[in-house]
């Protein structure tokens, strides 16, 4: 406690190490977002008109080649095309392991500006709620920048 009885706001890092936390940050909030909304679509894709997109293959019924584009799913979960690479599902895979990434950037960032578990849990739901991460990037990244303008005294000195 200081002089006047308020508490001294202190960071867990510099401010460089905050900043490049916060791009970090920045980089895989707007790459898990726009994934999001890349899953969003193909699980309309998938449920709504049953298919999904294919590279490569053969068509199961007459073995004529498939370039690339969309193949229809039986109701056993088969495809209408052999053989080639399913995108959609890529599309999943890539955005699990992104939003690892980005919770691993905002664990980053939460520790270093010593934020309460409610705010790192705010950010986390980012990557999950489509359009919610671009709303929460900025928000974050203005406070953060702010409370680094606010209290220039509270980064550990190294």
């Amino acid at each position: 406690m200081s002089s006047t009885g308020a508490a001294k706001r202190r960071f867990g890092g510099t401010v460089a190490q905050i900043r490049a936390a916060l791009g970090f940050y920045k980089v895989f909030a707007y790459t898990t977002g726009v994934l999001l909304l890349l899953l969003v679509i193909e699980l309309v894709i998938r449920y709504g008109f049953q298919s999904v997109l294919m590279a490569g293959g053969n068509d199961a019924s007459t073995g004529a080649a498939h370039g690339f584009g969309f193949a229809a799913v039986a109701e056993d979960g088969s495809f209408s095309v052999t053989g080639g690479f399913n995108l959609s599902t890529a599309v999943l895979i890539v955005h699990g392991w992104m939003y690892v990434i980005y919770l691993i950037a905002d664990f980053r960032l939460w520790s270093l500006m010593r934020w309460p578990f409610s705010k790192f849990i705010l950010i986390a739901l980012g990557g999950v709620v489509p359009f919610l991460s671009f709303f929460v990037e900025r928000k974050i990244h203005a406070q953060t920048l702010a409370e680094i303008d606010a209290n220039p005294q509270a980064s550990k000195r190294y």
